[in-house]
């Protein structure tokens, strides 16, 4: 498979490039800063620059034609105002959709957060970050032309991954290590059946590959 990758040099994106590369699919990471190429080469992904908060829809069709899927892991940063929230969590994320749509790639994965909402409350930097992914995730929903499953991780962390989850609609709050975030979007690529999905995911006892196929109904 050819798995185009918005946002390829985030901690998430790296690596499931390096999973894809491990297995013989083809990794497409787009970045914005040419110095980080060579971080995606390492770990066996094609790095294509592409600033997603100036780009057309047309330019960024042109990357990804030709993919079987289109996965959405950009953000703004933990560093950012709640200007960039909207322009990268929000636009960004609304352009990458808008693109796949004009190339014809159906399966499009969110990496969105637990909690997001468009009509979250609140002032602070956080709380807009919240209302940017929940307008995304309200934006992809929409898109009939699109095969999409919206993963919404817990806590983040950088633990070594376990492999065992909990893959729901709804599953409270808890942690949930990056490794384990990037094996499940690997599973979720390669079970269409979860498209229409809008899941959350922490840590738990449960088989990644087991929860997917749960939760697809098979």
């Amino acid at each position: 498979m050819r798995i185009v990758i918005a946002g390829g040099h985030g901690q998430i994106a790296l690596r499931l490039e390096r999973l894809l590369a491990a297995r013989g699919d083809e990794a497409v990471g787009i970045i914005r800063n040419p110095e980080q190429k060579d971080d995606l080469r390492a770990v066996g992904a094609e790095p294509v620059v592409l600033d997603l908060e100036s780009a057309t829809v047309e330019e960024t069709a042109e990357v990804l034609r030709g993919a079987d899927a289109a996965v959405f892991a950009a953000g703004a940063g933990p560093n950012s105002g709640s200007d960039r929230k909207d322009t990268v969590d929000r636009g960004a994320a609304v352009l990458f959709a808008d693109a796949a749509e004009r190339a014809g790639v159906r399966r499009y994965v969110v990496v969105s957060s637990m909690g997001a909402d468009p009509d979250h409350p609140g002032d602070e930097v956080f709380d807009a970050y919240l209302r940017a992914k929940g307008a995304a995730d309200a934006y992809v929903r929409s898109r009939t032309a699109l095969d999409w499953t919206i993963l919404r991780p817990g806590m983040l962390t950088n633990d070594a991954g376990t492999g065992q989850v909990l893959l729901a609609a709804s599953t409270g709050r808890g942690p949930v290590p990056r490794d384990d975030v990037a094996a499940m979007l690997l599973e979720l690529l390669d079970t269409p059946a979860t498209a229409g999905l809008t899941l959350e995911l922490i840590s738990g006892n449960m088989p990644v590959m087991v929860a997917v196929k749960d939760v697809a109904g098979n």
